[in-house]
């Protein structure tokens, strides 16, 4: 078993209830899923920009990228319909729990100049969105393998009602969200 999920199974679960005044323990916030994707723009300006990423991605999450096509065109940004544009990875379970624990304590201290997370990235439904840089945060990647820096989106997917709740869940997690003068 992953240990975030144990931790939240027998610690976060618990606490979350009391304090958010939850009575059943069904209702209390969890993680649902988390979406993890590259965008990588028009293969016409870099074929193979799109490969590398998706490997980086697979490398990165254990689990297959997933490559992601345009919808429509438009010429501005020399993109046609159906180009291949991005990758993403959806995690879900064990793995899900994994990465998350790899995210707050390995990679996301590895972030240069990082003062912490915008707490403001809710999406009023309880979901949060996150932006990281450049891959090559992760452990797993390798440094000298790199031909061009990549940033990646990762949304976090709850079953919270509420903003409130779902940052109640992500800071037991230990997500190190930046200090304003609300919090």
């Amino acid at each position: 078993m992953a240990r975030l999920l144990e931790q939240y199974q027998k610690e976060f679960l618990p606490e979350l209830k009391s304090d958010l005044g939850i009575a059943n323990t069904m209702a209390v916030p969890r993680l649902k899923k988390l979406v993890i994707s590259m965008g990588t723009g028009s293969p016409a300006i870099d074929k193979n920009r799109l490969g590398s990423a998706s490997a980086d991605l697979t490398t990165i999450t254990g689990q297959k990228a997933q490559i992601r096509r345009s919808r429509k065109a438009v010429s501005n940004f020399k993109l046609r319909e159906d180009m291949e544009v991005g990758c993403r990875v959806t995690l879900r379970g064990k793995r899900m729990y994994e990465f998350v624990d790899r995210l707050i304590n390995t990679a996301i201290p590895r972030l240069r100049d990082f003062r912490g997370l915008n707490p403001r990235s809710f999406d009023g439904r309880g979901n949060y969105s996150m932006g990281v840089p450049d891959q090559s945060i992760f452990p797993e990647v390798d440094v000298a393998k790199i031909t061009f820096t990549q940033g990646m989106n990762i949304t976090f997917v709850t079953s919270a009602s509420s903003d409130a709740h779902a940052r109640a869940l992500l800071d037991k997690f230990g997500m190190p969200f930046r200090k304003t003068e609300a919090n």
